[in-house]
């Protein structure tokens, strides 16, 4: 199981947002590069990355900030927040050298451009799902749809996915941990086959030890995004990449 720090750009810093509220922003740094050498330096093999704006305005807002994030540093990246068309996927993926561009809104609303998006580059396109309740949350969070999380990952099961990344909107940013529902939906995921990354609520290290133990009988859960927590103190990547490879 990898652990994969978040890294939230707003403005051309490094903050995080509770439960994605726009107005419930604390700054942690006001260089995401930075950031993003610290967690490297801890033993992250893989960065999160987030443009908020992006989500916001519906298209890539940071991608220089991306760019030179995925320069300077020699390990991969994924990025989610506003890719909506073929063209944000290609500054992504094709100028600024992201692993993997995740897509959540357009995904819901466009099924079969997503599904072009992955045939396309395939292993490279992340199905970003946020969830509420176990049903989907869109347009960065600012509505829940009626889809479920279970349906709409079916409907995509038969690509060659980089991964599902399940985001508790809930949890997320509250340090409160991971609870029991998360849980088995990351589970029912892992268990359609699919290649799935845990995000929201892990806030301390025996968080990050039930998603091991749950990795260890599903391993389609393979992997951990680790936020506020990291920024407040509560956890660090060395300890949960330690954890994750044990």
């Amino acid at each position: 199981m990898k652990i994969l720090p978040a890294i939230d750009i707003l403005g051309g810093k490094c903050v995080r947002l509770r439960q994605g509220d726009y107005n419930q922003e604390t700054v942690f740094g006001d260089s995401p590069l930075e950031m993003a050498r610290k967690w490297v330096d801890e033993g992250a093999e893989i960065l999160h990355l987030v443009d908020l704006d992006g989500a916001k305005e519906g298209k890539p807002v940071n991608h220089g900030i991306v760019q030179e994030i995925v320069q300077t540093l020699s390990i991969p990246c994924q990025l989610g927040g506003g890719i909506r068309d073929e063209k944000a996927v290609s500054t992504l993926l094709v100028d600024a050298g992201l692993s993997r561009a995740i897509v959540g809104t357009q995904a819901l609303k466009n099924p079969e451009w997503f599904r072009e998006m992955a045939t396309k580059y395939p292993g490279q396109m992340a199905l970003g799902i946020d969830a509420k309740d176990s049903m989907v949350a869109t347009e960065g969070w600012l509505d829940v749809s009626e889809k479920s999380v279970i349906d709409l990952a079916s409907e995509f099961k038969d690509l060659d996915l980089a991964a599902v990344i399940y985001t508790n909107i809930a949890n997320d940013g509250m340090m409160q941990g991971i609870d029991d529902a998360t849980i088995n939906d990351l589970i029912q995921l892992a268990d359609m086959g699919l290649p799935v990354i845990a995000s929201g609520g892990v806030t301390t290290i025996e968080d990050v030890i039930r998603l091991k133990k749950a990795s260890d009988k599903h391993p389609g859960l393979n992997g951990a995004i680790i936020g506020r927590a990291l920024y407040e103190g509560t956890i660090t990547v060395r300890d949960a990449v330690d954890v994750a490879k044990s």
